[in-house]
């Protein structure tokens, strides 16, 4: 494989109309737990304050834990909505936790997130650049800021931002011109993130939906937990609201860039699977394919997968090109940082 060639090819993909999906893969690569770490925090941490029937149900749950994987183990044996509350609980903190050293180390400047970078070098149009996130954590909208972009979550406010993605946008307005008398609107460069699973920063208050950046020990966040649950509790406000967004940029986008993600999510999965199977170009890059997005980039030649390989004792990267799987020494073209270094920053 001509290494030169590839990194053109990928330099391209950055084209108008992308749209980027995130998964956990970005956020772990951070330093934020994955699923495998969720789950021994909340074996841990779950169990002392339930009733004797939730605590009968959570160790099923415990139990299936550790052969099955958290998400088969909450779809196995749904808990109550008190159980289900606990979790939710439990996840938000570890995350929150963890979330809080990397924003602090970016904060001070001994830190740049891998996104960050990676969105200096991405085109920004007017109508703003979309990116859909399955995470809680808010490292996508500090990584967009520090980028210098503006962030448009569709909530408008600080202290108890309320759901209005119409004057969401309009905030971003720096200019108003008349063109054979119709208005044009000049809106400052800025990232559209969406998040149909919820945000650390979304809480309930007297029964609506709010954002708040500060953290409210006791009072529900609004995030959707692995299991049973997740697809229903996913057409609630202010859920319903980010995933139509989300559908609806993936049903416009002319091509895909996938960041450690999995397609293991029935919220986007029936607009973003078949996009792709449409031809629309896309690029994955993660640590580990998952068996769903190794089989789509074998099976669809406008798929470019980039992932973790070692060949013979040499580290490097898989690139899946063409339904054709090559291997790449000594660079890791998987990570985003590199990525950067390597194709966008020669």
């Amino acid at each position: 494989m001509d290494l030169n060639n590839l990194k053109r090819e990928l330099q391209d993909h950055l084209r108008d109309g992308l749209v980027t999906v995130v998964g956990s893969g970005l956020s772990c690569a951070e330093g934020l737990p994955g699923m495998g770490e969720l789950a021994s925090h909340l074996q841990l941490k779950i169990g002392p304050t339930l009733t004797p029937a939730d605590v009968t149900a959570w160790t099923q749950i415990s139990s299936a834990i550790s052969s099955d994987g958290l998400e088969a183990a909450l779809l196995k044996h749904p808990p109550s909505a008190v159980l289900e509350a606990a979790i939710s609980a439990e996840t938000a903190e570890l995350i929150a936790a963890r979330e809080r050293d990397v924003i602090t180390e970016v904060f001070n400047g001994t830190r740049v997130l891998r996104l960050t970078r990676l969105l200096k070098h991405m085109l920004k149009p007017n109508s703003g650049l979309p990116i859909i996130t399955t995470n809680y954590d808010r490292l996508v909208e500090v990584a967009a800021e520090d980028a210098g972009l503006g962030v448009d979550t569709m909530f408008l406010g600080q202290f108890a931002g309320q759901l209005n993605p119409k004057e969401s946008q309009l905030s971003f307005c720096r200019d108003v011109s008349l063109k054979n008398k119709r208005p044009i609107f000049t809106y400052r460069h800025r990232a559209t993130v969406l998040k149909p699973h919820g945000s650390l920063d979304w809480y309930l208050r007297n029964g609506r939906p709010v954002r708040c950046g500060s953290e409210l020990p006791g009072v529900t966040r609004l995030i959707i937990t692995p299991g049973q649950n997740k697809f229903r509790n996913g057409y609630e406000s202010p859920f319903d609201a980010h995933r139509e967004r989300a559908n609806k940029a993936i049903d416009q986008a002319s091509r895909f860039l996938i960041l450690g993600y999995g397609f293991n999510d029935d919220h986007l999965e029936t607009h973003l699977t078949p996009a792709i199977k449409a031809e629309r170009p896309t690029l994955l890059l993660t640590h580990a394919l998952s068996a769903k997005a190794l089989q789509l980039a074998l099976d669809n030649a406008n798929v470019i997968a980039l992932d973790y390989a070692e060949q013979i004792g040499q580290k490097g990267t898989r690139v899946i090109q063409s339904k054709t799987q090559h291997f790449v020494p000594d660079v890791a073209l998987w990570d985003v940082h590199s990525f950067v270094s390597e194709a966008l920053e020669p």
